[in-house]
């Protein structure tokens, strides 16, 4: 038997740790974000056809969803947290996370940007971050963060945009570009053709 065959079988028997969890998620005026969110998830990890079913399951086998829910249920995320506890190395302090957040492996990443737009995607070591006390960075629609790459300050990702693993980007970023590299960080895809354009 396949570890995701038995962590199905176990989540009909965890189930009701998360039934304050429910309740919250039903009644909540963020419902249809969350809904969006577990919609994005789902892709990912091909669950259910079920959102309740969804839920349950992320919360019982997945930290970092656990985070993006408390995220959605603030302040009545901190009191969940109680129950089952969020990954404690993965820090949502952004402004506004659109729905469709999807977190792979968010082990030591910080979320601080002013925006970050809908269906975005980060990985783990991803810093997302102030230069200063003001000035941190907006991700718009469909952006892509991948292992360890670093957005610092106040500058915009644009659309449909992938930051490559270890990248550092520090200067605006076009819509539908895929960057690499640490410093300068540069261009080497735009708009579906290959290209070398330093930031």
């Amino acid at each position: 038997m396949n570890r995701k065959v038995i962590q199905r079988k176990l989540t009909y028997l965890i189930f009701p740790i998360v039934i304050p969890h429910l309740y919250f998620y039903l009644t909540s005026r963020k419902k249809s974000t969350i809904d969006l969110d577990l919609k994005a998830w789902n892709y990912q990890y091909e669950i259910a056809n079920s959102n309740i079913y969804n839920l349950i399951y992320l919360l019982i086998w997945h930290k970092e969803f656990r985070n993006l829910f408390y995220y959605r249920l603030k302040p009545w995320g901190e009191l969940l947290n109680l129950i089952l506890p969020k990954l404690s190395s993965l820090f949502l302090n952004a402004k506004y996370i659109g729905p469709g957040f999807f977190i792979q492996h968010g082990d030591n990443s910080r979320i601080n940007g002013e925006y970050i737009g809908a269906n975005c995607w980060v990985n783990q070591d991803v810093a997302i971050a102030f230069t200063n006390k003001m000035d941190r960075p907006t991700l718009m629609d469909n952006v892509k963060v991948y292992v360890g790459a670093k957005v610092l300050g106040k500058i915009t990702i644009g659309e449909n945009s992938i930051i490559g693993a270890n990248a550092v980007i520090v200067k605006n970023v076009p819509p539908n570009c895929t960057v690499v590299g640490v410093y300068p960080a540069y261009i080497v895809k735009q708009d579906g053709k290959k290209v070398r354009i330093h930031l």
